[in-house]
C-alpha cells in the first residue's frame, strides 16, 4: 500500500456502514496525554503557522482513541482536542519522536498526538462520475494537491449552548456525536462544491483510513450519491459556496478511471493523502456502489 496511508478500519466484506451502525464512546481518558516539555513547543509551533497563515483559527476537535468492528457495527472511543494542538502534534517536526515515546510510555504510539477525526466523501454524481478538488494555496494542509471534499466534525454542533472552549466530554451524547459525524461530510460537501443537500444520498462510511504524512492522523470516509450531473454539479460550483476559497478548481473522474487510479502513476501522486484513503476504501467496497 502507499506509504501516505494506512487504514484503520474497513468496512466489513458485507458492504458500508450506515449511521445506526456506529455507535460512539466519549470521555476524557480518551484525550491526548500530555508530555512535559512539549507543551511549550505546540504553542511556539501554532504562533509560527499563524504568522505564516494569519486566517487559521483554533477550534475543539474530536480525538480518535480507537476504532472496533464488532460484528456488522463500529464503535468509536473519541476524546476531545483541538486544531492548534493538532499542528503542535500530528504536524510537529518531532512528530515521530512523539510516536516513540508514546510506544514506550503507553505501547501507543499515538498517545501524545491530537489525532483529530477528519471526513472526506466520495461524492458518485448521477452521471457514473466523482468529484475531486484542487486545493488553494491558503489551506494549511496539502496545499495545490488534489482531494476529495471534507474536514472535521465539529464538538460545538453537538454540544449546542456550550461555549466552545469549554466543551467537556461530558456535555455530549454518542448518538449525538454519531448524528455530527455524519451530518458534518453533508455540510462539508454543501460548502465547499455548493450542492444543495436536497440533491445528496445519506452517507455511508467506508471505514477510517489515517494519513501517515501527518503521523497517522484519522478521517472517516464516506460514499455520497449525488442526483446532479458533473455538469450541474460544475456550474454550482462556479457559483461558489462558503468555502469556496479552499479550492481553485474542479475534478471528475470516471467510477471506472477511480478504480484504476491506484496503479495510474501520475494521478495518484496528485493525490493528498484523505483523497487516497478515500479512492481505496471506495475501491475495496466498490462491487456494492454500482
Amino acid at each position: 500500500m502507499d506509504p501516505d496511508i494506512s487504514l484503520l478500519v474497513q468496512c466489513p466484506v458485507a458492504g458500508e456502514l450506515t449511521q445506526a451502525q456506529v455507535r460512539v464512546e466519549i470521555s476524557s481518558e480518551c484525550n491526548r496525554r500530555v508530555l512535559r516539555g512539549h507543551e511549550q513547543k505546540i504553542a511556539h509551533i501554532w504562533q509560527q503557522r499563524k504568522q505564516e497563515k494569519p486566517w487559521l483559527f483554533n477550534g475543539a476537535k474530536f480525538r480518535v482513541h480507537s476504532a472496533t468492528l464488532e460484528g456488522e457495527r463500529l464503535l468509536l472511543r473519541l476524546g476531545l482536542t483541538c486544531y492548534r494542538d493538532y499542528l503542535g502534534t500530528n504536524w510537529a517536526p518531532e512528530a515521530q519522536l512523539l510516536q516513540e515515546q508514546g510506544a514506550t510510555d503507553y505501547s501507543d504510539s499515538q498517545a501524545y498526538l491530537a489525532e483529530p477525526l477528519g471526513v472526506g466523501a466520495m461524492v458518485h454524481t448521477a452521471d457514473d462520475c466523482f468529484v475531486f478538488l484542487r486545493r488553494s494555496e491558503l489551506v494549511a494542509e496539502a496545499a495545490g494537491q488534489v482531494d476529495i471534499p471534507g474536514g472535521h466534525p465539529e464538538p460545538k454542533a453537538a454540544a449546542k449552548g456550550v461555549p466552545e472552549e469549554s466543551i467537556q466530554p461530558r456535555h455530549l451524547s454518542g448518538e449525538l456525536v454519531v448524528q455530527e459525524i455524519f451530518s458534518s461530510i453533508l455540510g462539508e460537501i454543501r460548502d465547499e462544491v455548493n450542492i444543495p443537500l436536497e440533491s445528496l444520498s445519506r452517507p455511508l462510511l467506508l471505514g477510517i483510513a489515517r494519513n501517515n504524512r501527518s503521523a497517522g492522523r484519522p478521517s472517516a470516509e464516506f460514499y455520497v450519491r449525488c442526483k446532479l450531473t458533473s455538469e450541474e454539479v460544475r456550474e454550482r460550483y462556479r457559483m461558489g459556496g462558503p468555502e469556496a476559497h479552499e479550492s481553485t478548481s474542479i475534478i471528475f473522474i470516471q467510477r471506472e478511471d477511480v478504480l484504476k487510479l491506484e496503479d495510474a502513476a501520475e494521478g495518484w501522486r496528485e493525490l493528498c493523502p484523505s483523497a487516497k484513503g478515500g479512492v481505496k476504501l471506495y475501491s475495496l467496497v466498490h462491487p456494492r456502489m454500482s
